[in-house]
C-alpha cells in the first residue's frame, strides 16, 4: 500500500484529506505540528508528503528544510493558506514537488499526488534498485545478493530484512518496526526471531555491517 503522510493541524482538513485518499487505495497517516512530521518523515518508508506551512512548533519552510537535510527525498506537496508568490518560491527552492493553496478541490490534489508518485517510482525503477552497503550489493530485480563476484543464498526473509537496512543507512531501527516491515504482523514481545535473522545476515554478509544498539535496535552501519 501507498503510504502518504499529512503533516495538518487542521482536524477538518485532515480527516477530509485522509478520508479522501483512503477511499483511493492510500493509507494515510496524520501528523499535528512540525515535530511530529519530522520524526515521521525521515526513514519511516513514506511514499510521499503533503506539508502544511502553518504547523504548530515550526514553520513548515523550516521543516521541508530539515527533511532534505537529512536526504529524506520522498515527494513533497505544500498545501497551505498562504498564496504569497514569495512563499511558493521558497517552498518550491527549499525542496518541495509541488505547490497548492487552500482551499482546494481534492479531485486536482488527488492529481498531483498521484503525477508525483508515478514520477517517483520511475526514479526508484531506474536508480534505486540496486543497494549497497560496504561491498555487499542487494539487486532488488533479481532478489540477489552479491559479494564482489561471489552469490549470496538469502532467502525470502533474510532478503526483506536486508533490503529494509538498506534502505535506511545509519538509522536506528528497532525489533518492532523490523517485526512490522519484514513479517507483517505482530510476534511474541518475547520472540527473538529478529536477533536470529540479524544473526543468520552477519554470518551471510559480514560479521560487522549490522551493529546493535544496546536498548533500541540495530542499525547498518554507513
Amino acid at each position: 500500500m501507498t503510504q502518504i503522510l499529512i503533516a495538518e493541524d487542521e482536524p477538518r482538513i485532515a480527516s477530509f484529506v485522509a478520508k479522501g485518499l483512503q477511499a483511493n487505495g492510500f493509507t494515510p497517516t496524520i501528523a499535528v505540528d512540525a515535530q511530529e512530521t519530522l520524526s515521521l518523515a525521515i526513514g519511516n518508508g513514506f511514499d510521499l508528503l503533503i506539508l502544511d506551512l502553518g504547523l504548530p512548533g515550526k514553520d513548515g519552510l523550516e521543516v521541508l528544510t530539515e527533511i532534505r537535510g537529512q536526504g529524506a527525498n520522498l515527494p513533497v506537496i505544500i498545501l497551505t493558506a498562504r498564496d504569497d508568490i514569495d512563499d511558493k518560491v521558497a517552498g518550491l527552492e527549499g525542496g518541495a514537488d509541488d505547490y497548492m493553496t487552500k482551499p482546494f478541490r481534492f479531485e486536482e490534489l488527488l492529481a498531483r499526488i498521484k503525477l508525483r508518485l508515478r514520477n517517483s517510482n520511475l526514479a526508484a525503477s531506474q536508480e534505486e534498485m540496486i543497494l549497497k552497503a560496504g561491498n555487499v550489493v542487494l539487486d532488488l530485480r533479481s532478489r540477489k545478493a552479491t559479494i564482489g563476484d561471489r552469490i549470496i543464498d538469502l532467502p525470502v526473509r533474510e532478503f526483506t530484512l536486508a533490503e529494509t537496512f538498506f534502505r535506511h543507512p545509519g538509522q536506528i531501527l528497532s525489533r518492532e518496526q523490523l517485526l512490522d516491515r519484514v513479517w507483517g504482523y505482530d510476534y511474541d514481545p518475547g520472540s527473538n526471531i529478529v536477533d536470529v535473522y540479524v544473526g543468520y545476515l552477519r554470518k551471510k554478509l559480514g560479521s560487522k555491517l549490522i551493529e546493535t544498539v544496546r536498548g533500541m535496535g540495530y542499525r547498518l552501519r554507513r
